[in-house]
């Protein structure tokens, strides 16, 4: 591969005509880009994928000197008479555009097998103009990574797809009409396509790191995230809740280690009916993977454990911290796919097929409980139901009871045979501004390993059966909950609506701006008045203009804002600048605490995770 690269002002292009019969679809119009590093690029015979990720990490090193995170990915066929095939070339273009986007590059790419018109300014220091050259040969060769049967399974795996109503209708997806239901279609096409990777930086992400909630890890592996103080408040809150809610259901809250022993006979076998890739360490003799959910340690436990159909179902849980799973790295983004997450796990051991089905639908209904808690209502998913064909025509009623729940249409993914150690599975799914779904709550019906780890109950009779097994997370990755509440504030954004998290997440609850130093004393009176009800609130004591520090709590989604001078003062009732209704009123100190404590009754709560003085903040981003 042949690369110039151009540090430059701008470039501005425009598609002229296609030069080969495999161009891809573009527009006949001009793109203008500002401040940004062109990648003139010409894919050679022999380049492969290794090339285009080498390309990426030697660019990420240059553009941390330039401090500098654009770029053009520009094919440029003239820099080379040895190029690849088209087709060929295409793919490794298209890699290098999610290589650098997977490490938090903002990547642009011009179309590729065009004919191009272009004008470029290009800035005058010395590193503005560099070439470089990868070569196949300089790839160090990667060991070939170790992939569950599971995994090689659902690469191949033949689903039937459909849309089932509440009133039990099974209607193919193709013939079924979405003219009410647009993020239905969104998602169902999104999940049939089965293509993860992403090619434009989601909304989230910048906003993640403008608010100072999370960011790339550069110093780790792709997919293991930073988490700023306001983003640890966020998930802190989150794994309360979802621990309180499950503790309520009745769960026993339990801990296990994080890695395994690959060859422990149980875990070889069920790593093979688990489509997810794993890591893997070597310690001493033994060759271990980290975990990817919660299920080896507690089928250890319930292997070891004493209990009978008197105890049943018997319920266990625990949030990971973490969990483990290598995905492939085109698709590794924001917090949508991570390689590293905190996932509530919990099982249930249920005696037999009728106490399994109702305790899946007390889950289903207390996933959509948990998500209303957090802050996403029924509209803002969509469900997915999954099943063996065999199991759908013994069960039909149970099925659409669970459509019927939810109140709303829902897909289907129908197997022919059991691919999986699961027989049913149902997950909600939230389709974000790119059209593209990740999982939050899920639940799944397990025929297999109860006897494969040797897990047996006492029932009446005084004989030992094997449990069926619940696996459920009530609320999918607590990360995919960050992202899909940013994602929707998002949405609101583009519907002319301000964009914010709920109330009881929000880092800073209340803003104080005094007008001048000389209110200070008593603005810090009527924050500690605030404080002392379990509220967050932080007072603006920098020396900017008022205008600023106001619009500085707006651009930080403050959901009450309240500016205080002499006039305020002197009177009994506050100016409360409120995010939601974006309206000024005015409220005495009493009213507004009683109002902030009424929406977040129930939740969890912890205190301001950062100095109360705006003054005496460091900034963690931008």
């Amino acid at each position: 591969m042949r690369i110039l690269q151009l540090h430059s002002n701008f470039i501005e292009y425009k598609p002229i005509q296609k030069e080969i019969s495999a161009a891809e679809e573009a527009e006949k119009k001009a793109v203008r880009l500002e401040e940004i590093v062109v990648l003139f690029t010409a894919v050679e015979e022999g380049d492969n994928i290794g090339v285009a990720e080498k390309a990426v990490e030697e660019i990420s090193t240059f553009l941390k000197k330039l401090k500098v995170n654009r770029i053009l990915i520009y094919p440029y066929a003239h820099l080379s008479s040895k190029l690849a095939k088209p087709s060929e070339a295409i793919k490794i273009v298209k890699a290098m555009e999610s290589f650098a986007k997977v490490k938090g590059i903002e990547t642009f790419r011009a179309p590729f097998g065009w004919n191009k018109q272009f004008t470029i300014s290009i800035k005058g220091h010395p590193l503005a103009e560099q070439s470089r050259t990868i070569l196949p040969s300089e790839i160090k060769e990667k060991k070939e990574e170790k992939i569950s049967e599971a995994v090689k399974a659902e690469e191949k795996l033949e689903s039937f797809w459909y849309i089932l109503q509440p009133d039990g209708k099974m209607v193919p997806v193709d013939d079924f009409d979405f003219a009410e239901h647009e993020n239905l279609e969104k998602f169902a096409r999104y999940e049939i396509s089965k293509v993860r990777a992403s090619q434009q930086m989601p909304p989230h992400v910048p906003l993640m790191k403008r608010l100072e909630i999370a960011d790339y890890e550069s110093g780790s592996d792709p997919g293991n995230i930073r988490w700023y103080p306001k983003g640890r408040l966020i998930k802190s809150l989150l794994e309360q809740l979802v621990t309180a809610k499950m503790i309520e259901y009745g769960a026993m809250e339990v801990e296990t280690p994080v890695m395994y022993d690959f060859q422990h006979p149980s875990l070889a076998d069920y790593l093979n009916r688990f489509p997810a890739r794993q890591y893997l360490l070597k310690s001493e003799d033994k060759e271990l993977f980290l975990r990817f959910a919660a299920c080896f340690g507690q089928f250890l436990m319930v292997h070891d454990t004493q209990f009978s159909y008197k105890h049943m179902p018997l319920r266990v849980y625990e949030l990971t911290r973490y969990s483990f799973r290598r995905e492939k790295s085109g698709e590794v983004v924001g917090l949508r796919r991570l390689r590293a997450f905190t996932m509530p796990d919990c099982h249930a051991f249920c005696t037999d097929l009728e106490q399994a089905k109702n305790e899946f639908i007390t889950r289903f209904k207390l996933c959509i409980n948990v998500l209303k808690e957090i802050g996403l209502d029924r509209e803002d998913y969509e469900v997915a139901i999954r099943f063996t064909k065999d199991f759908y025509e013994q069960n039909k009623d149970f099925v659409t009871s669970l459509a019927e729940i939810f109140g709303r249409p829902v897909l289907v993914e129908m197997w022919v045979e059991k691919f999986f150690y699961f027989i049913l599975k149902w997950d909600f799914n939230f389709v974000d501004n790119q059209d593209k779904a990740a999982a939050l709550s899920t639940d799944q019906i397990d025929v297999e390993n109860a006897k494969r780890y040797d897990i047996t109950y006492v029932d009446e009779k005084g004989e030992k059966r094997y449990p069926l097994i619940l696996h459920c997370s009530p609320s999918g990755a607590i990360e995919r909950d960050v992202y899909a509440l940013l994602e929707k504030a998002y949405k609101e954004q583009q519907k002319g609506k301000s964009p914010m998290l709920p109330l009881w997440l929000s880092p800073t609850q209340v803003r104080i701006v005094p007008m001048s130093d000389k209110y200070l004393a008593e603005v810090e009176k009527i924050a500690e008045a605030i404080g002392s009800e379990n509220i967050r609130v932080d007072i603006d004591d920098r020396t900017l203009t008022l205008q600023k520090r106001i619009r500085e709590a707006e651009m930080e989604w403050i959901p009450y804002i309240i500016v205080v001078g002499q006039k305020e003062l002197e009177s009994n009732r506050l100016p409360v600048r409120k995010r939601k209704s974006g309206k000024i009123q005015k409220m005495t100190l009493e009213d507004l605490i009683g109002e902030i404590r009424k929406i977040v009754e129930g939740k969890p709560f912890k205190p301001l995770p950062i100095p109360k003085h705006l003054s005496q903040r460091p900034q963690f981003y931008g």
